[in-house]
């Protein structure tokens, strides 16, 4: 079968679509053939695959064949069952007839005879060649074709289907394409089964001398191409890795050594996606194939068919995968295949699959997920290449172009070099080149970073080149030293530039030579060359990679530095893209740090610039801080040279907040330095600096603290400076953030002076205004250096884990400050509720309660309202106040001062009043006291006495006098509580007259009733009255009662009487004389005995100026109106009666009042118009309405007995029993108006009349 192998190549290649087999019986194809090829392909085909599960094939291509074809006639029936897969999957037999006749003696018979063969699959397709006009032809057709439908077709099949040339043919094409896949359907199906019968026969021989690979490929390749050309892609794609599978196993079982092939020219570039690079004949072996060649045709046999299914990233995905795997099997027969094989195959293995995929991939044509995995595996092949080609670099001497970052260092340092069984040797005549390269060696040299700071360069080899070169030399030793040196103590490294230039002793370097064995093949006894030099390596690795490299594209890549760093540069950013535009976008980030560190060094800093931010804020954000310190100074570097103000400060300042082991102490003074310098600098955009990862605070560790609501305070703050030196900083602010409301903005706290920094901790000092209520934590620390401002927003790290201050960005933040609530902070009141005595100095307690807050240096101003005034000559007391607090601390003081010979607190002082207000002693600041203020309360008014009949109504008001108070406390004075108080002055009595007594000859006994108004015990000493006109005294002339029970002492709230006997008399005057007393006057010498505590007592004057032979007596005065009897009336003013049904609410009534002149007025009573009389109603407004005028003139004739009827309009708003209008004349003296008849006092108002407005009537 093995022998068949160029025969089933050929035929594969020329076998692309099914072949269906057209039998034409009566040469119709011609005819036919182009409507058929035309309704190709197959566009609703369901096949079964494998596992006989039906599978809908959307574009099935077949080709239609005579079976007169060569192509079909001119097979052997071995080859026939071995390429089964080329067979016809259908017959189409074509036949025509009109005449029933010709139907049954001829064509019957050959059709019976040429679908005989049960394998095959077939049906009749009966050509219509009768026009419809010609209906007998018709007619006849219809005929024919009825009895071909009943010989050829089943219940079970229809085997039969017409084309009417001349008539529609719509359903002719689907029905065709039905049959046409049943039968494709049921020839696959047998195929198959074919094949794996046949391929488990081989399988079950697999470990049998007898087996052969070969025949094993070429059943197990016919089956995957009958799925292929079935278009059961999956089916095929299963097969091939199956036949993988099976050669892996095949080669790596144990037995005779096999060729690994990749010898030829041309074998460096990958043929990963060309099945067609070499013949299968050129690659077999034995009964098996060669790995190298065999193993990339399966892979490209497997991507096409991913291809057809558009998987492109599953293409790219195995690719990666096969090429890790075959560059190991490389590595395993790197000894006899040219020299870097494995790396220029890998190159251009990932190359190619890179364009492939690329040109297939179509974005958003997968799910977002398996793109950016495309975009990964992309970025994968990309970097995988990149890191070949350096190496490739390296060893043709571009190592000095190759930028030794971290990551190069990384993937370079852990690759290993080519292990050739021989290294390559110089060429003949390349001297010239050796000394070009010699000179380049000798004249590279580290580039110094920004800021002087030196640091050895990373290396990009696994270990010294030259060794390693030499020791792969057939015929040297690497122990002779001298003449590897060859006086060059520069390269004794390898590479000439990390070396740091030495001298070994004559000695060491025989001894060295000494110990060292021959490692290399070859015999041990022949001469020793002379070792190569480092730039003869170079040489002749070049040399042997223009053998090993076919490309033309990857050897033009290392025909010059300027084309190396090109390809190098494609290659980075070709891995940078699709990096960013997958999952792995910290990888692209890494790669542009390799872009940038091109264009540095081509001059092109704005892009270096910018793809050295996305770097740093990598490794910023990650903590890679040893990456960082290798990246930065090249970023700041490059904004100082692009005069990027902002942000070479801010690199400067990133530099700073470094771990301090990554740079010494004078880099880190020199970053300190340019900070300084440009802050101080003329800047031409001034932003703000972020300086969190330098600056950092934190709060004092303890509890917050503690503030009431508008107290200032002192607000003490740690600040770490990362700077490795004293740095002054002008301003400083820091601003504080409430917990409960963070969307507004903290009030920032500013230091007074400018502020010194040191390395390490600092404790700053803030004034704190008064602040909100509320919590506060630490927000944003600013200041200025010079033009420069900063602002960090960082909690220091900087203590111990175990203190309190130590602050991490996974800890809750503290509160720095706690603002309490706004509470009474202190309580100012009266201490008597009392009434004092009037127009006395009296002493006014006023008591001072501070609420859990002191009071040290507390100012009380005191404002009198009007009528009041302070006492200023006799100062103001202060005293404790004694509450129940008190006792309990006075007992502990005592207790305390046994012991002790510091004395008590004083529990009272004489404070001055200066410029209306007083300072509160020290002694005072937390305890609970009281002030006594002396005052007087002025008024001018005499005291007025009362009636039994008509008593006097005591107004609330009279007598209440206000005093503002105004205590400002706190540490600036800042806290005010204000507070205004009201004190009741009254005088010592109410005297109340009654007459007790009227004899009939006109004597009158007057009772004086004195009631007490104060909260004291009042002596009388003396009393008498001094009687208005028209009243005299009939007992004793001096005007003192009858009855002299002198001292009297009335008790608060009591009452005490007094009688006097009088009599009225007739005043006689002249015409215009003037009464000289209006009213009488009660007199009365009084005592206080009372508290100032408990309200009135003796007044402050009395207190100072009195000696024990002095008078205390006060004297009291009292108006008392006596008036006389209505004995000889002017006017009567009669009530006239109401209506007789009754008062109602609502209801309007007229009110009537009668006024009868009895006489005219003489006298003080007369008017200037005595014809009018002035009137007023007077009316509670809660239970009447009136409807007219309540005041007003009416016309009243001077002639007795005249009368007028006054009425009034009102209605009544409550029902019950309510007083009446009263009907008053202001003008006339009540001793002049008799009431005749009297109003009455009280009148009966009913309800409302129920209203039937929305009554229903009950039916």
């Amino acid at each position: 079968m093995a022998n068949y192998l160029a025969q089933f190549q050929t035929i594969k290649g020329s076998c692309d679509r099914l072949v269906i087999a057209v039998e034409d019986v009566c040469d119709l194809w011609p005819t036919v053939k182009s409507s058929f090829e035309e309704h190709q392909p197959l566009k609703r085909a369901l096949l079964n695959n494998k596992t006989r599960n039906s599978v809908f094939v959307e574009s099935l291509p077949v080709e239609f064949i005579l079976t007169t074809d060569a192509r079909l006639r001119s097979r052997f029936p071995q080859e026939q069952s071995l390429f089964w897969f080329r067979e016809p999957y259908a017959t189409v037999v074509l036949v025509t007839c009109e005449d029933l006749d010709e139907f049954k003696n001829i064509l019957k018979p050959r059709l019976k005879l040429i679908v005989q063969n049960d394998e095959r699959e077939w049906f009749i397709v009966f050509v219509s060649r009768a026009h419809p006009s010609n209906d007998s032809a018709t007619k006849s057709v219809k005929k024919v074709y009825a009895k071909l439908e009943v010989e050829f077709s089943s219940k079970k099949r229809e085997r039969c289907c017409k084309l009417d040339i001349h008539g529609p043919e719509a359903n002719f094409w689907e029905d065709l394409e039905i049959k046409i896949t049943e039968c494709i359907k049921n020839t696959l199906d047998r195929r198959v089964q074919f094949y794996e019968d046949e391929i488990r026969k081989l399988s079950e021989q697999r470990f049998m001398p007898i087996w052969n690979f070969c025949n094993f490929f070429i059943l197990k390749e016919s089956l995957a191409f009958i799925f292929e050309m079935a278009h059961l892609h999956e089916d095929a794609l299963r097969e091939y890795d199956e036949l993988e599978l099976c050669y892996l196993e095949t080669i790596n079982a144990p037995g005779k050594q096999r060729e690994f092939g990749g010898l030829d020219n041309g074998d460096d570039r990958a043929a990963l996606l060309n099945p067609g690079n070499k013949q299968l004949t050129q690659i077999v072996q034995d009964d098996s194939f060669r790995e190298f060649e065999f193993r990339q045709y399966l892979f490209a046999c497997q991507s096409k068919l991913l291809f057809k299914l558009n998987r492109p990233f599953e293409v790219a995905s195995r690719g990666y995968s096969f090429v890790i795997s075959f560059a190991k099997a490389l590595t395993l027969h790197e000894n006899v295949l040219p020299f870097c094989m494995r790396e220029v195959w890998v190159i251009t293995a990932c190359l190619s699959l890179i364009y492939a995929t690329a040109s297939h991939h179509h974005d958003g044509a997968v799910a977002p997920d398996i793109e950016k995995e495309f975009y990964r595996v992309q970025g994968d092949l990309y970097s995988l290449s990149r890191v070949k080609f350096m190496r490739l670099g390296y060893l043709i001497g571009y190592g000095a172009d190759i930028e030794r970052s971290p990551l190069n260092s990384a993937c370079l340092s852990m690759l290993p070099w080519p292990k050739p069984a021989v290294w390559p040797s110089l060429p003949a005549n390349a001297s010239s080149v050796v000394l070009e390269k010699e000179k380049v060696i000798l004249q590279e040299t580290s580039r110094t970073k920004h800021f002087g700071i030196q640091r050895k360069p990373l290396p990009l080899e696994p270990s010294v080149l030259l060794r390693v070169a030499n020791r792969r030399r057939a015929s040297l030793s690497a122990g002779n030293l001298p003449e590897m040196f060859d006086g060059r103590s520069s390269i004794v490294d390898g590479s000439g530039l990390e070396a740091s230039p030495r001298k070994l002793s004559p000695v060491k370097l025989q001894a060295n030579a000494m110990t060292r064995t021959n490692s290399s093949p070859g015999n041990i006894d022949s001469p020793l060359d002379r070792p190569m030099r480092l730039a003869e390596i170079f040489v002749a690795a070049e040399h042997a990679l223009r053998h090993t490299i076919s490309d033309l594209d990857l050897s033009k890549s290392l025909s010059s530095t300027q084309d190396f760093e090109k390809k190098y540069l494609d290659l980075t950013k070709g891995a940078a893209e699709n990096y960013h535009r997958s999952w792995w976008k910290r990888h692209g980030v890494v790669l542009d740090g390799e872009i940038a560190a091109v264009c540095f060094k081509h001059g092109n800093y704005d892009l270096a610039a910018k793809s050295y931010e996305k770097v740093c804020a990598l490794y910023a954000g990650e903590g890679w801080q040893d990456l960082l310190a290798d990246f930065l100074p090249n970023l700041a570097e490059c904004q100082k040279i692009l005069s990027d103000q902002a942000g070479y400060l801010s690199s400067c300042v990133r530099l700073l907040s470094l771990d301090k082991s990554l740079f010494t102490l004078k880099e880190r003074q020199a970053f300190q330095s340019e900070v300084v310098s440009l802050a101080h600098s003329e800047m031409k955009n001034p932003v703000p600096l972020d300086v969190s990862s330098l600056i950092t605070f934190s709060g004092n560790p303890g509890p917050p603290l503690q503030l009431c609501d508008g107290d200032p305070g002192t607000l003490s703050v740690t600040v770490w400076s990362g700077f490795p030196d004293d740095i002054t900083l002008d301003s400083l602010s820091l601003t504080l953030v409430a917990t409960n409301n963070t969307d507004e903005g903290g009030q920032a706290l500013k230091s007074s002076a400018a502020t010194v920094l040191k390395p390490g901790k600092n404790a700053i000092t803030f004034a704190l205004p008064p602040q909100k209520p509320g919590s506060y934590v630490l927000g944003v620390l600013t200041g200025q250096i010079g033009h420069l401002r900063f602002r960090s927003h960082s909690f220091s790290k900087g203590g111990p884990v175990e203190s309190d201050d130590f602050m991490s960005y996974e800890k809750p933040t503290r509160p720095i400050l706690k603002i309490s609530n706004p509470r009474p902070l202190v309580d100012l009141a009266a201490a008597i509720s009392s009434a004092f005595l009037i127009n006395e100095a009296q002493w006014i307690g006023i008591i001072v309660r501070p609420i859990d807050y002191s009071l040290k240096g507390a100012a009380l101003h005191i404002d009198t309202g009007p009528g009041l005034k302070i006492e200023d000559s006799y100062g103001i007391e202060m005293e404790r106040y004694p509450d129940e607090d008190y006792h309990v601390k006075t007992s502990k003081d005592e207790a305390n001062a046994k012991g002790s010979t510091v004395s008590l607190e004083k529990d009272c002082e004489l404070l001055n009043l200066s410029s209306g207000k007083i300072v509160f002693p020290e002694w005072a600041s937390d305890v609970n006291s009281i002030l006594w203020v002396p005052v007087r309360a002025l008024g001018e008014e005499l005291a007025r006495g009362s009636s039994s009949v008509n008593p006097l109504k005591q107004d609330v008001l009279e007598g209440m006098r206000t005093i503002a108070l105004k205590l400002e406390f706190g540490v600036c004075h800042n806290q005010i509580f204000e507070r205004t108080i009201a004190v009741h002055f009254t005088d010592p009595f109410h005297v109340t007259t009654r007459v007790a007594n009227k004899c009939n000859d006109g004597t009158l006994v007057l009772q004086v009733m004195l009631q007490s108004l104060v909260k004291a015990n009042l002596i009388v000493n003396d009393a008498w009255l001094d009687l208005q006109d028209g009243f005299v005294h009939t007992g004793q002339s001096d005007g003192r009662p009858t009855s002299n029970f002198f001292p009297l002492v009335v008790s608060p709230g009591s009452r005490a009487g007094l009688l006097f006997s009088i009599c009225s008399r007739k005043n006689v005057s002249t015409e215009g004389e003037e009464l000289q007393q209006p009213d009488s006057i009660l007199n009365i010498k009084y005592g206080v005995d009372g508290d100032r505590a408990a309200g009135a007592h003796r007044p402050v004057d009395v207190d100072r100026s009195a000696t024990d032979t002095e008078s205390l007596e006060l004297v009291f005065r009292s108006a008392i109106v006596l008036q006389r009897p209505v004995l000889d009336p002017c006017l009567a003013v009669g009530f006239l009666p109401l209506p007789s049904d009754g008062l109602r609410v609502g209801q309007l009534i007229t009110m009537k009042w009668r006024v009868e002149r009895l006489k005219d007025l003489e006298g003080s009573e007369a008017m200037e118009h005595k014809d009018e009389v002035l009137y007023e109603v007077n009316a509670n407004s809660d239970n009447w309405m009136i409807a007219g005028r309540k005041r007003g003139h009416v016309l009243l004739s001077r002639e007795q007995g005249s009368r007028i009827v006054i009425s009034i309009l009102c209605v009544p708003l409550v029902a019950g029993y309510v007083r009446p209008p009263h009907l008053g004349l202001p003008n006339i003296d009540e001793s002049h108006v008799s009431c005749n008849p009297p109003g009455p006092h009280l009148v009966c108002v009913l309800p409302p009349v129920l209203s039937s407005s929305f009554c229903v009537p009950i039916k």
